[in-house]
């Protein structure tokens, strides 16, 4: 008997078998994305419940790895667009008050954001966009490569370049 026809039937010794030969790459698949180990354990048992809740439905057409993959990816991006949209906790008496600035750290705190602002406005195009992307729009790495059409291991080059550069630039200001 096949797959699909094992989980047509309510089989669970599939749903088993397929979790103790594939829990560890799903795991992989979702930490590559969110980075979180305790998210990543719940997403990936998360998978493994979608796939057994959806397995009247589910044709696979590739190898049941594969398909398990795909799911950990769309669980995880899903996941980080649930906590990009978020709402911040509403501010109570409990919530600490922020710090405030006199005249002296306003000036150093302005000086350090125009500084911060050249050295990003300084950085090649490609290097920019990656930056700006994940710091001030919080992309994910695989989101900033799917936007700009080019392969994660440019992104992860791209932000560490930028990264190093920052620190070497502002190294004067924050010693």
């Amino acid at each position: 008997m096949n797959l699909t026809s094992r989980l047509r039937s309510d089989d669970k010794a599939v749903l088993k078998e397929l979790f103790d030969a594939h829990y560890k790459a799903v795991c992989a698949a979702v930490h590559r994305i969110v980075g979180e180990r305790g998210v990543t354990e719940d997403l990936a048992q998360q998978v493994f419940i979608r796939f057994w809740e959806k397995r009247n439905q589910i044709q696979i057409d590739s190898s049941p790895g594969a398909y398990l993959h795909r799911m950990a990816v769309n669980e995880s991006l899903a996941w980080l667009r649930a906590k990009k949209n978020q709402q911040p906790e509403e501010i109570t008496f409990a919530t600490p008050l922020p710090i405030q600035l006199d005249g002296e750290n306003i000036l150093l705190h302005n000086e350090l954001h125009d500084q911060i602002h050249k050295v990003i406005d300084s950085l090649p195009p490609r290097c920019r966009a990656v930056f700006q992307l994940s710091r001030f729009e919080e992309l994910s790495y695989q989101e900033i490569a799917d936007k700009m059409d080019i392969s994660i291991k440019t992104v992860e080059h791209q932000m560490g370049k930028a990264l190093r550069v920052l620190r070497e630039q502002l190294r004067p200001l924050l010693s």
